[in-house]
């Protein structure tokens, strides 16, 4: 069970905070300050919720002190300054007081799996830049990819990943390639949908000097480059006849013959394709060789697009949003909770690849620190049921979970009746971190009328 402390010195909001999450199975301990947290083994908690402004030291000094263990600042007015100076002294997220409790719960759950992975359960792979990066994902058929990957990749044999576009089959056949035995070989990529068709050859198998026309200089093809390590052909159902029967004498000799040679070479390569075609149908209508089909199935993963990934997609979505946040020198920007709703109901269509490229014209277009639905440019969304965020949970009465959004909401109330004779609803709104439609129907639920401004005579 993950330990959690919270830090706050308003004790209605550290109460409500802590029923909230011990009802969702999280261990919770409580201080009122950064000096009374000092008391405690800050190390040995899995996370730290701190309010940053505290009596005495502020919440961030609690950053270096409770390392390697993530800090999560609350920030009563959702000041970008407070919260952005907070992630630059080494804060893992910040949230906005008052806080929806779903998003509070997704915060907290998206800040507990990151460091669970990097503790290295699902297979972390290195890019062609040298960047370190883990699969992400905790379904139950990502699961059995992870079990694949751990049980093919040793054994040296071809593999045969299939998966819609865009769900990551170069990602497999990295992970595969870095935990074989062939680890410190190359590895080559080659997308064979991306080269024409009267090059195919030419770039897999090499060619001679003169032996068509353009050819002014021998080639080494890409499989013998792979020579000892490992080949990843995508998109194999395009590859050409001609270049099917070349590739299935690799496979069943071990042997290349450049074009315009009349000699083999040997090779010692292992092969892995990926397709998001049916390879059999199309060898059933004469598209692609049998032979060549019995070839490759050896060992074959199954990638499941990311409308059937269940809450991956808020998961991998809060990574991709990380990483576009950085190229675009945009730090603090977080996905409303209307846009996170979409991204789970969205069907995706283009998987991984799309939801990548939703995040970053969220980014581009984004106005404030929220990301809103407008902001992705998706398309129609359609509502689809989904199951309790904690089906496993204890149930609690009705009187409980009012109990604990009555505290909560309190806080609100308590700040737009003190404020509102100050502060325009778009003030206020900012202030909260909240949209002015948000505002307007939070006051319609808790009977807080607007303040009434004379108007102004011409």
């Amino acid at each position: 069970m993950p330990r959690i402390l919270i830090v706050e010195d308003e004790a209605i909001i550290r109460s409500a905070l802590k029923r909230l999450l011990e009802r969702h199975h999280y261990s919770v301990s409580e201080a009122a300050s950064a000096e009374e947290a000092r008391t405690l083994a800050l190390s040995d908690f899995d996370l730290i919720i701190s309010d940053l402004r505290l009596p005495g030291e502020p919440g961030t000094t609690l950053i270096e002190l409770a390392a390697p263990a993530p800090v999560l600042i609350m920030t009563s007015y959702a000041s970008m300054r407070s919260a952005v100076d907070a992630l630059k002294q080494g804060a893992v997220d910040y949230v906005a007081k008052p806080f929806d409790h779903t998003e509070l719960l997704e915060t907290v759950e998206r800040i507990l799996h990151k460091q669970s992975m990097q503790q290295g359960t699902p297979p972390d792979v290195t890019d062609e830049g040298g960047g370190r990066q883990t699969m992400i994902g905790d379904c139950t058929a990502m699961q059995e990819v992870y079990t694949r990957i751990r049980k093919t990749a040793p054994a040296d044999v071809t593999v045969l990943i299939q998966g819609e576009s865009g769900t990551g089959k170069e990602l497999v056949a990295r992970a595969i390639h870095q935990q074989s035995k062939r680890a410190k070989a190359p590895l080559i990529c080659v997308n064979c949908a991306a080269i024409p068709e009267t090059l195919i050859e030419s770039e897999l198998f090499g060619h001679e000097k003169g032996a068509f026309t353009g050819a002014s200089a021998a080639r080494t093809g890409l499989v013998e480059a792979a020579d000892g390590g490992t080949l990843f052909l995508d998109e194999i159902g395009e590859l050409p006849l001609d270049a099917q029967a070349r590739l299935l004498r690799v496979l069943q000799e071990g042997e290349i013959r450049k074009i315009g040679s009349v000699e083999t070479r040997h090779v010692d390569v292992r092969l892995i394709a990926a397709t998001h075609r049916d390879l059999r149908a199309l060898s059933k209508s004469g598209e692609f060789r049998l032979d060549l089909y019995y070839r490759l199935n050896v060992m074959q993963i199954a990638l499941p697009p990311l409308r059937d990934r269940e809450d991956d997609v808020l998961k991998i979505a809060d990574i991709l949003l990380e990483k576009a946040c950085k190229r675009h020198e945009r730090p603090g920007l977080r996905l409303s909770r209307a846009a996170r709703q979409d991204l789970r109901d969205y069907p995706w269509p283009g998987n991984v690849r799309e939801l990548e490229n939703a995040l970053e014209r969220g980014v581009i277009l984004a106005e404030g620190h929220l990301i809103h639905p407008d902001d992705l440019g998706l398309g129609p969304v359609t509502n689809r049921p989904h199951p309790p965020a904690a089906s496993s949970a204890a149930p609690t009465s009705d009187a409980t979970a009012e109990e604990d959004d009555l505290s909560l909401e309190d806080y609100f109330q308590h700040f737009v009746l003190e404020h509102q004779d100050q502060m325009s609803e778009t003030e206020l709104a900012q202030k909260l971190g909240i949209s002015r439609k948000n505002l307007w129907e939070r006051r319609q639920r808790l009977g807080i009328p607007r303040k009434k401004t004379a108007r102004r005579q011409s």
